[in-house]
């Protein structure tokens, strides 16, 4: 090749793929990638969990060192009045089985940062993850975000360390911004918490610190399937993935959708307020913690954390844990060669914007046992009777947040459905979208709900075909 022509060959601009394609293309490698097979992951968490020391024991919440509970309102907040608090919550919602109640709920004001760095391998976008400790979680160690920071962590008001790799995801001039969103956390759990989920590719040189991997989509698609492997913060951010393509067979139109969704919020009169957990009643305190008497619904408990790996090495905190295991289950039909998933404009408590979309079915089971069949969740039924049945087509147990809650995991779920069962007029409060239609309102905040942005995130990464 002659000077002149390596230089036009140089300077010819180099045809663009759309992002969506190298995404898809990433999510199709399956297998292996440049660090790890898959196959070798399981293997990869248990040698960094060895690599480190980690320990985790339950303690009273009176003995939770830097926290107490606030003279006059009871609250449980810690001594620098950072990081998060335990606080009340009245609630009334006019309409439902239980049309109001109080509960303790999570306030954390501050946005935290999720965020995936990307980038390109022999033409294969690599993802870089990380094998990151969270004390809930009952296997300790999952695969997480590149960075997965509160601002009190990034601000190092726990004066440890540095969060690594946060750079690229707060330094605009190192690296090239894929998405970037706000999203809710769990509106039961939570109140008005939300993180900023970010993909940023980069180009540059990136040092891959030993608690750290670089896979492909199909990878953490594959890893997707097995139970507690993935942790929620990735699964969040890997369903804000811009991988719709404009297309076309959606029973719905993207306007009608969002019409229909605008009145749902609309129409529910939801009261909010936070109030003393002290003023909560139908919870009792004992040495075990803050819970209700019927064992129902959550209890908030403490817990002492020894973490060789964390930026802080040693701390106590609040978990919220959960009362059994939840189902979050989409149930979905192919409607005119095109697959919908039945949408639930669901109203939780802690929502900013009172309702979002979630599964058609999200509920733990066994809170709902003492009412009659007619005031329990729509389609439980369905789905709790569909594996007998042979219509089970994902499933797996994902951890939640395992900072802030405590052995809290759901069975997720997608469930093929016919019009015997889900109609393609399926009442008041639910609706049909494709996944392409969700995966466009995933860019955008207040939209999808956790739960249904986990069952994304396995449409996304090819854990599902529909």
């Amino acid at each position: 090749m002659s000077a002149g022509t390596a230089a036009e060959t140089l300077l010819r601009p180099r045809v663009e793929q759309s992002l969506s394609t190298r995404l898809a293309r990433s999510a199709a490698a399956t297998g292996s990638g440049c660090h790890l097979r898959t196959d070798e992951v399981a293997d990869w968490l248990t040698e960094r969990a060895r690599a480190h020391h980690f320990k985790v024991e339950r303690v009273p919440l009176d003995g939770l060192d830097g926290w107490s509970f606030a003279p006059g309102t009871g609250d449980l907040r810690h001594h620098t009045g950072r990081f998060f608090s335990v606080v009340g919550l009245s609630v009334t919602v006019g309409d439902g089985a239980i049309p109001d109640w109080r509960q303790p709920i999570i306030h954390q004001p501050e946005v935290g940062i999720l965020g995936i760095l990307a980038k390109e391998f022999d033409g294969v976008l690599h993802f870089l993850m990380q094998a990151k400790m969270e004390p809930g979680n009952r296997n300790l160690l999952q695969i997480s975000p590149t960075v997965q920071a509160t601002r009190s962590n990034y601000q190092r008001v726990h004066k440890g360390s540095g969060v690594t790799y946060l750079e690229h995801f707060t330094d605009r001039s190192g690296g090239r911004i894929l998405s970037d969103s706000l999203q809710s956390e769990h509106g039961s759990w939570f109140y008005r918490k939300a993180n900023r989920n970010m993909l940023v590719e980069t180009d540059a040189e990136v040092p891959v610190h030993l608690d750290y991997c670089w896979l492909t989509l199909g990878q953490i698609g594959e890893l997707l399937r097995l139970d507690n492997l993935v942790n929620m913060d990735a699964r969040t951010v890997i369903s804000c993935f811009p991988l719709a393509e404009p297309g076309t067979g959606a029973l719905r139109s993207d306007t009608e959708l969002l019409s229909w969704f605008t009145a749902e919020r609309a129409r529910h009169e939801v009261e909010v307020r936070t109030i003393p957990l002290a003023d909560v009643d139908g919870w009792e305190r004992d040495a075990h913690g803050l819970a209700r008497p019927d064992g129902r619904y959550f209890r908030v408990t403490g817990v002492a954390v020894e973490a060789g790996s964390r930026e802080v090495t040693g701390w106590s905190q609040p978990l919220i844990e959960p009362c059994g295991t939840g189902i979050a289950a989409f149930l979905y039909r192919v409607i005119g060669g095109v697959p919908h998933l039945l949408v639930h404009a669901k109203v939780e408590a802690g929502f900013l914007d009172r309702v979002e979309l979630a599964p058609t079915v999200q509920a733990t089971p066994s809170n709902w046992q003492h009412l009659p069949r007619k005031l329990r969740p729509p389609f439980l039924d369905t789905v709790l009777a569909a594996a007998e049945e042979g219509r089970v087509r994902y499933e797996a147990v994902h951890s939640e947040e395992g900072g802030r809650f405590l052995n809290a995991e759901i069975r997720y779920m997608f469930v093929e459905a016919d019009d015997a069962v889900a109609p393609l007029d399926p009442g008041p409060g639910y609706q049909w979208a494709t996944p392409d239609q969700l995966s466009t309102l995933s860019s955008h905040g207040h939209y999808l709900n956790v739960q249904a942005r986990t069952l994304l995130s396995c449409v996304n990464a090819g854990a599902v075909h529909l």
